[in-house]
């Protein structure tokens, strides 16, 4: 996912300053993908300069409203229908994982603790943020709640897997231990 085409997607819903738009980012987005003040502002200026939004009206202290344009919409929805999402294509928590023999077996499995905590958290977060979020049926609300549904199912799986790799690497530490005894 691209900042452009979030921001695009935002504007699709209704012309925005760069200071509505990091509202937006901060209370919904920033769960799925982060951005900060000035890489907001930037986009906005690129965004601008490729014909892809306009400033609709400037306000006092040159607080810019945008709205998106005929090609932004094209653009966005060229890029949502026929641009394959490129997937998982890092994580860096697996990498970890593939790479944790090279630590003591009590630190891996510390480490695979520490996400199944962590994962919870964030389960906890989204439950939270689901219950206390005032819902309706524009278009935000709808793909907001099915986007949060996601983060409550993924961190569920997240905390369920690490509690099941700790497992495993505590049955191969006992296995292992079992073998160096034998001999």
């Amino acid at each position: 996912m691209s900042l452009r085409h979030a921001l695009l997607g935002l504007l699709a819903d209704g012309p925005a300053s760069g200071y509505d738009l990091l509202g937006t980012f901060r209370t919904t987005l920033s769960n799925v993908w982060p951005a900060t003040q000035s890489q907001i502002y930037t986009e906005l200026t690129k965004l601008d300069a490729a014909g892809l939004t306009r400033v609709a009206a400037e306000g006092p202290r040159g607080r810019k409203t945008y709205e998106i344009t005929e090609p932004g919409r094209t653009e966005l929805r060229h890029w949502l229908l026929e641009v394959d999402p490129s997937g998982y294509r890092r994580n860096d928590i697996l990498l970890r994982v593939f790479l944790l023999g090279a630590v003591e077996w009590d630190e891996a499995r510390e480490f695979l603790h520490r996400r199944t905590e962590f994962a919870r958290e964030r389960h906890t977060e989204f439950e939270s943020m689901g219950k206390t979020t005032d819902w309706d049926d524009s278009a935000l609300s709808v793909y907001g709640r099915l986007t949060l549904e996601w983060g409550k199912r993924f961190t569920q799986m997240q905390a369920e897997w690490s509690e099941w790799a700790e497992k495993e690497i505590e049955a191969a530490q006992a296995a292992q231990a079992a073998l160096t005894e034998q001999r």
